[in-house]
C-alpha cells in the first residue's frame, strides 16, 4: 500500500469489523497525522476500543488495510513486525501492568525484550521514565498494588514511553480518575507530545479531554468514522453528535475550556 503523504504516520482503509452477526465498523477510512492529538470517541457499542486493537494487530479485521509509518500492519511478520511495534506505546484502561513486578521492573520489561543493555542502564532509564510522567523516584521500587489508580496510569504511561516510541495510543486514560486528576493527566499528556513530538491516538469518552488536548476528533457513528475539528463537529447536525457536543456535559467541557486558556497551546 502505497502512502502519498509521509506526513500521515496511521492510514486505514475500507476496514470491517465484525464479531458474529454484529458489523461494527463498515468500510472505515482514516488518516492520522503526524504530530497530532485525534480523539476516537463513540457510543456504547461504536468500537473505541476494537480500533485501537486492531490499528495495533491486536484484532484481526474482516477486511481492509491498515498502514503505520508506512509500514502494512496486517501483513507484516517476524523481525519487521517487532521493528514496528517498537514505534509506537500503547497504555490501556487498566494499565495492564505485571502485578509481581515493581513499576520500575514493568518499565524494563520492553527494554529487555528489545534492547540489550546493562541492567544499571535500564534501571537509569527506567528512574528517568518515572520522572517524566511525573511519579515520585519512590515510585519505582512500589508494586502496582501499592499505587493509587492514577499512579497507576502514569506508571502504566512510563512503561509505554520505555523505548521512545513515535506513537502513543491511550485507551481511555481518564477513566476513573477523579476531575483534577484527569485535568493533570491530560496536561502530562499535552506537554510530553508537545516535548517528545508524539502522535498521540486517544481513545475517550471525555469531553473535557477533547477540548484540552486534542486537535482533531474521530467520531465513531452509523458503522462509519467521521473526523473533523471541534468546531466542525459542533456545527454537525448528526443527531449524536449534536447531542454529545451540546448536551449538559459538552457545554461544561466547552465552558471549561473558554474561562481557562490553555497553559501552553500548540
Amino acid at each position: 500500500m502505497e502512502n502519498p503523504n509521509p506526513d500521515i504516520v496511521i492510514r486505514v482503509r475500507d476496514l470491517v469489523n465484525q464479531f458474529g452477526s454484529q458489523v461494527i465498523h463498515d468500510g472505515v477510512d482514516l488518516d492520522v497525522r503526524r504530530g497530532e492529538v485525534i480523539g476516537i470517541v463513540g457510543g456504547s457499542g461504536t468500537g473505541k476500543s476494537v480500533m485501537l486493537r486492531t490499528v495495533v494487530g491486536l484484532n484481526r479485521p474482516v477486511s481492509g488495510t491498515i498502514e503505520v509509518l508506512g509500514r502494512d500492519v496486517l501483513h507484516l511478520g517476524g523481525d519487521a513486525r517487532h521493528e514496528l511495534e517498537s514505534q509506537w506505546g500503547v497504555l490501556f484502561q487498566d494499565g495492564a501492568l505485571f502485578s509481581s513486578l515493581t513499576v520500575a521492573q514493568n518499565i524494563e520489561v520492553p527494554l529487555k525484550e528489545d534492547l540489550r543493555l546493562p541492567e544499571r542502564l535500564m534501571a537509569e532509564i527506567a528512574a528517568c521514565k518515572i520522572g517524566m510522567v511525573g511519579l515520585p523516584p519512590e515510585a519505582g521500587d512500589k508494586l502496582p498494588a501499592q499505587l493509587s489508580g492514577g499512579m497507576r496510569k502514569r506508571a502504566g504511561l512510563a512503561r509505554a514511553l520505555a523505548l521512545d516510541p513515535q506513537i502513543l495510543f491511550l485507551d481511555e486514560p481518564t477513566a476513573g480518575l477523579d476531575p483534577i486528576a484527569a485535568a493533570a493527566f491530560d496536561q502530562l499528556i499535552k506537554d510530553l507530545q508537545s516535548s517528545l513530538d508524539l502522535t498521540v491516538f486517544l481513545v475517550t469518552h471525555d469531553l473535557d479531554s477533547l477540548f484540552a488536548i486534542c486537535d482533531r476528533v474521530a467520531v465513531l457513528v452509523d458503522k462509519k468514522i467521521r473526523v473533523g475539528t471541534l468546531e466542525e463537529h459542533l456545527q454537525d447536525d448528526h443527531p449524536w453528535i449534536h447531542a454529545y457536543f451540546h448536551g449538559p456535559r459538552g457545554r461544561a467541557a466547552q465552558a471549561s475550556e473558554t474561562a481557562v486558556p490553555p497553559s501552553n497551546g500548540r
